[in-house]
C-alpha cells in the first residue's frame, strides 16, 4: 500500500509541475504579445548641423593614433643601475628603459630633422613608472618586461607587459 501511496504522490506532484509550467508559459506568451503590439517609436532630438562636422575629425584622429605599425615584446635588464649609488637608481633605471627602446625601436633624433618636421616622441606609460618606482628609489627591478608599440608617426608608446 505504501508503494502506491507515493507513486500516487509522485504522479501529483509532477502534474501540478507540468500545470504550473504550462501556466508560466501562456503567462509569457501573452506578456510578448503585449509588449510586440506596444511599438515605441524613437524620438530623434535635432542635432545642429556644426557639431555634426565637428564630431567625426576628432573621432579620426583618435583612430589614427591607436593605429599600430609595429609592437614588440621586450625584457630589459636593469642590474646595471645598481652600479649607481642608491639614492640614483631608479631615475638610471628609468634613463635605461628610453635608451633600450629608442636602439630597439629604431627611433631615430636627429638635428637634422628638427627644423623640417616633428621628432619621432617616446612616451613611457605610467603603469611602467609605477612598476620601477614601486619599491622606491633605492630598489629598482633588476628586468622588466615592456610592450613597445610604434604608430604610423613613429611615435612609441610603452606600456607594460601583458601579466606584469
Amino acid at each position: 500500500m505504501k508503494k502506491e501511496e507515493e507513486e500516487e504522490l509522485v504522479s501529483e506532484e509532477t502534474k501540478e509541475e507540468e500545470v504550473a509550467a504550462t501556466v508560466e508559459e501562456e503567462g509569457a506568451e501573452e506578456k510578448l504579445e503585449e509588449i510586440s503590439e506596444e511599438k515605441v517609436e524613437p524620438i530623434e532630438a535635432p542635432v545642429p548641423e556644426e557639431e555634426e562636422e565637428a564630431k567625426p575629425p576628432e573621432k579620426k584622429k583618435k583612430e589614427e593614433e591607436e593605429e599600430i605599425v609595429e609592437e614588440k615584446i621586450f625584457t630589459i635588464p636593469l642590474g646595471k643601475a645598481w652600479v649607481r649609488p642608491p639614492n640614483k637608481r631608479a631615475p638610471r633605471a628609468m634613463h635605461m628603459i628610453k635608451a633600450f627602446i629608442t636602439k630597439h625601436m629604431k627611433l631615430t633624433m636627429r638635428a637634422e630633422e628638427e627644423e623640417e618636421k616633428e621628432l619621432p616622441k617616446l612616451v613611457i606609460s605610467k603603469e611602467v613608472n609605477e612598476k620601477v618606482w614601486t619599491r622606491g628609489i633605492e630598489k629598482p627591478p633588476r628586468k622588466i618586461r615592456v610592450r613597445a608599440a610604434k604608430d604610423k608617426d613613429g611615435n612609441v608608446t610603452v606600456h607594460l607587459a601583458e601579466g606584469d
